[in-house]
Protein backbone atom coordinates (compact mmCIF):
# COMPACT_ATOMS: atom_id res chain seq x y z
CA UNK A 1 0.00 0.00 0.00
CA UNK A 2 1.59 3.32 -1.14
CA UNK A 3 1.74 6.17 1.70
CA UNK A 4 2.65 8.81 -0.97
CA UNK A 5 1.12 12.23 -0.04
CA UNK A 6 -0.74 13.73 -3.13
CA UNK A 7 -0.68 17.52 -3.21
CA UNK A 8 -4.18 18.47 -1.55
CA UNK A 9 -5.78 21.59 -4.76
CA UNK A 10 -4.50 24.75 -3.34
CA UNK A 11 -6.16 27.82 -3.70
CA UNK A 12 -3.99 28.56 -7.44
CA UNK A 13 -5.50 25.73 -8.26
CA UNK A 14 -9.05 26.36 -7.32
CA UNK A 15 -8.49 30.43 -9.30
CA UNK A 16 -7.38 28.29 -12.21
CA UNK A 17 -10.56 25.84 -12.17
CA UNK A 18 -12.94 28.93 -12.03
CA UNK A 19 -11.27 31.13 -14.44
CA UNK A 20 -11.11 28.14 -17.09
CA UNK A 21 -14.96 27.55 -16.37
CA UNK A 22 -16.17 31.14 -16.74
CA UNK A 23 -14.20 31.77 -19.85
CA UNK A 24 -15.29 28.87 -21.67
CA UNK A 25 -18.98 29.50 -20.22
CA UNK A 26 -18.75 33.01 -22.07
CA UNK A 27 -17.02 32.05 -24.67
CA UNK A 28 -20.04 29.99 -25.20
CA UNK A 29 -22.68 33.22 -24.61
CA UNK A 30 -23.46 31.40 -21.22
CA UNK A 31 -23.16 33.82 -17.43
CA UNK A 32 -22.44 31.17 -15.03
CA UNK A 33 -21.51 30.71 -11.00
CA UNK A 34 -18.47 28.23 -10.39
CA UNK A 35 -17.78 26.89 -6.89
CA UNK A 36 -14.63 25.08 -5.87
CA UNK A 37 -14.57 22.45 -2.84
CA UNK A 38 -11.32 20.80 -1.33
CA UNK A 39 -11.15 17.63 -0.47
CA UNK A 40 -13.15 17.72 3.03
CA UNK A 41 -15.89 20.18 1.18
CA UNK A 42 -14.92 23.15 2.19
CA UNK A 43 -15.10 26.21 -0.37
CA UNK A 44 -11.51 27.17 -1.88
CA UNK A 45 -13.40 29.33 -4.27
CA UNK A 46 -16.69 31.34 -5.39
CA UNK A 47 -17.68 33.55 -8.49
CA UNK A 48 -21.11 34.21 -9.93
CA UNK A 49 -21.33 36.32 -13.18
CA UNK A 50 -23.28 39.53 -12.66
CA UNK A 51 -25.71 38.18 -15.00
CA UNK A 52 -26.28 34.68 -13.87
CA UNK A 53 -29.48 33.75 -12.33
CA UNK A 54 -29.01 33.85 -8.61
CA UNK A 55 -29.67 30.53 -8.38
CA UNK A 56 -27.12 29.34 -10.19
CA UNK A 57 -24.69 30.01 -7.06
CA UNK A 58 -26.45 27.58 -4.97
CA UNK A 59 -26.56 25.23 -8.06
CA UNK A 60 -22.97 25.08 -8.38
CA UNK A 61 -22.35 24.76 -4.69
CA UNK A 62 -24.45 21.65 -4.07
CA UNK A 63 -23.46 20.16 -7.69
CA UNK A 64 -19.66 20.57 -6.47
CA UNK A 65 -20.57 18.96 -3.09
CA UNK A 66 -22.69 16.26 -4.78
CA UNK A 67 -19.42 14.84 -7.35
CA UNK A 68 -17.39 15.31 -4.31
CA UNK A 69 -19.58 12.81 -1.95
CA UNK A 70 -19.85 10.47 -4.89
CA UNK A 71 -16.76 10.99 -6.23
CA UNK A 72 -18.43 10.99 -9.81
CA UNK A 73 -19.73 13.36 -11.98
CA UNK A 74 -23.29 14.54 -11.53
CA UNK A 75 -23.69 13.82 -15.23
CA UNK A 76 -23.26 10.41 -14.60
CA UNK A 77 -25.76 10.25 -11.47
CA UNK A 78 -29.21 11.45 -12.75
CA UNK A 79 -30.44 8.11 -13.88
CA UNK A 80 -29.50 6.50 -10.32
CA UNK A 81 -31.87 8.98 -8.47
CA UNK A 82 -34.94 8.36 -10.79
CA UNK A 83 -38.12 6.03 -9.01
CA UNK A 84 -36.53 2.70 -8.53
CA UNK A 85 -32.66 4.24 -9.02
CA UNK A 86 -30.20 3.07 -6.51
CA UNK A 87 -29.92 6.70 -5.25
CA UNK A 88 -33.77 7.71 -5.27
CA UNK A 89 -34.28 8.67 -1.45
CA UNK A 90 -30.37 10.01 -1.82
CA UNK A 91 -31.06 13.38 -2.61
CA UNK A 92 -33.04 14.31 0.40
CA UNK A 93 -31.56 11.84 2.86
CA UNK A 94 -28.91 14.36 4.12
CA UNK A 95 -28.42 17.21 6.43
CA UNK A 96 -26.92 19.36 3.31
CA UNK A 97 -28.84 18.24 -0.23
CA UNK A 98 -27.26 16.58 -2.82
CA UNK A 99 -28.41 18.27 -6.18
CA UNK A 100 -28.29 15.44 -9.23
CA UNK A 101 -27.94 17.90 -12.43
CA UNK A 102 -25.10 17.97 -14.39
CA UNK A 103 -22.24 20.47 -13.88
CA UNK A 104 -20.69 18.83 -11.12
CA UNK A 105 -16.86 17.26 -11.59
CA UNK A 106 -14.72 15.59 -9.26
CA UNK A 107 -11.03 16.63 -9.31
CA UNK A 108 -8.39 14.14 -8.92
CA UNK A 109 -4.30 14.21 -9.03
CA UNK A 110 -2.16 11.17 -8.72
CA UNK A 111 -5.04 9.09 -9.04
CA UNK A 112 -6.83 10.74 -5.68
CA UNK A 113 -9.81 12.64 -4.59
CA UNK A 114 -8.83 16.58 -4.24
CA UNK A 115 -11.85 18.01 -4.64
CA UNK A 116 -14.57 19.06 -6.59
CA UNK A 117 -16.27 21.98 -9.11
CA UNK A 118 -19.36 22.88 -9.81
CA UNK A 119 -20.88 24.81 -12.37
CA UNK A 120 -24.54 26.60 -12.88
CA UNK A 121 -26.39 28.87 -14.75
CA UNK A 122 -26.31 27.25 -18.19
CA UNK A 123 -27.95 23.82 -19.33
CA UNK A 124 -26.89 21.25 -17.36
CA UNK A 125 -24.70 19.72 -20.53
CA UNK A 126 -23.45 23.14 -20.55
CA UNK A 127 -22.19 23.15 -17.30
CA UNK A 128 -21.12 19.75 -17.19
CA UNK A 129 -18.66 20.41 -20.43
CA UNK A 130 -17.63 23.90 -18.56
CA UNK A 131 -16.64 22.46 -15.19
CA UNK A 132 -15.04 19.58 -17.22
CA UNK A 133 -13.17 21.47 -19.63
CA UNK A 134 -11.80 23.35 -16.38
CA UNK A 135 -10.42 19.89 -14.84
CA UNK A 136 -8.73 18.99 -18.13
CA UNK A 137 -6.85 22.42 -17.74
CA UNK A 138 -6.12 21.67 -14.52
CA UNK A 139 -3.79 18.12 -15.41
Amino acid sequence: MSTTAVTPLTTEDAELLVATARRVAEDAGVTVSVTVLDAGGHLLAFRRDDRAVLISGETSNRKAYTALQLNAPTADLVDAVQPGGLFHTLPTALERPLLFIAGGVPVHRDGRLIGAIGVGGGSPEQDHGFATAAVQALA
